[in-house]
């Protein structure tokens, strides 16, 4: 079984077929897949809990967990009525991780230090409710000015937590990976990392030791080489698993049951799972 560590499932993109499109995850192996709660900004948060409330339980579908979490351009929303929005949804037993949450410096967006504070208030949330994190970064063009922030962040607000979390959509160098698991966070690769131009992404994933890596779609963006540029959906996972699993030299039945037992393990979820 895979899971897919992170879809967007309230997309609007999946408005007519969510169903249908859920039922092909499961028919492709895709047992699990957590929902990501930012939508437009902190007033949808709730979105991903109610599509886990719609369909879990119900024939031929995946087992689906929620998230919660502001957006780094939608920082500046998070004032105390949005806090304590996120803080209840961290509450609800469905809602196991708070993002995805971080550093955006490539897209023209919030201030800096608005995503920077925001990142704070959602990190100290978490603590509390004691839900591992999903970190985003991206950087300026191709330095690392994000992620030196998001180091300085996290080794104050987090690291001493032992919480954890997941490198969301990784796509920084070796260094910010070594960084992240130095700090107990698990790096989890989208369907980015089966472009062709992507080598140095997968030389990175090769060095990530198989109980630190999770897979993930990112659904609906980053299709996979084969479908690149066409809607993304939880089925097409498996396509990073694999690329994965030729890059690291093992089988794709290894990849799955390695990055199935990380998530389980990272969120708490044995007796889920038992």
């Amino acid at each position: 079984m895979l899971i897919d560590s992170h879809a967007h499932l309230d997309s609007p993109r999946y408005g007519e077929d969510r169903a249908e499109m859920l039922r092909r995850c499961t028919d492709a192996g895709v047992g699990a897949v957590l929902s990501i709660g930012i939508g437009e900004g902190p007033q949808e948060m709730h979105q991903a809990l109610d599509i886990c409330r719609e369909y879990n339980g119900q024939p031929g579908m995946p087992r689906l967990f929620a998230s919660a979490g502001i957006y780094p351009h939608a920082t500046p929303e998070a004032d105390d009525a949005a806090i304590a929005k996120l803080d209840s949804l961290l509450a609800e037993p469905e809602v196991i991780a708070c993002g995805e949450i971080g550093l955006d410096y490539y897209h023209e967006g919030a201030p800096h230090d608005a995503q920077r504070a925001g990142l704070i208030r959602q990190l100290e949330v978490a603590a509390a409710r004691k839900r591992p994190i999903l970190i985003h970064c991206r950087g300026t063009n191709e330095t690392t000015d994000a992620w030196n922030d998001l180091f300085v962040v996290l080794d104050t607000y987090w690291r001493h937590t032992g919480l954890g979390g997941v490198m969301h959509c990784f796509g920084a160098g070796w260094e910010e990976a070594e960084r992240a698991l130095d700090m107990g966070f698990l790096i989890s690769f989208a369907g980015n990392v089966t472009y062709a131009k992507a080598q140095n992404l997968r030389d990175v994933a090769a060095r990530v030791p198989l109980d630190r890596l999770l897979v993930e779609t990112d659904a609906p963006f980053l299709a996979p080489g084969p479908l690149r540029g066409k809607r993304n959906e939880p089925a097409l996972v498996i396509h990073t698993a694999q690329t994965l699993a030729e890059k690291k030299g093992v089988t794709a039945a290894k990849i799955a049951a390695a990055t199935t037992a990380n998530f389980v393990r990272l969120f708490r979820l044995e007796e889920e799972f038992a």
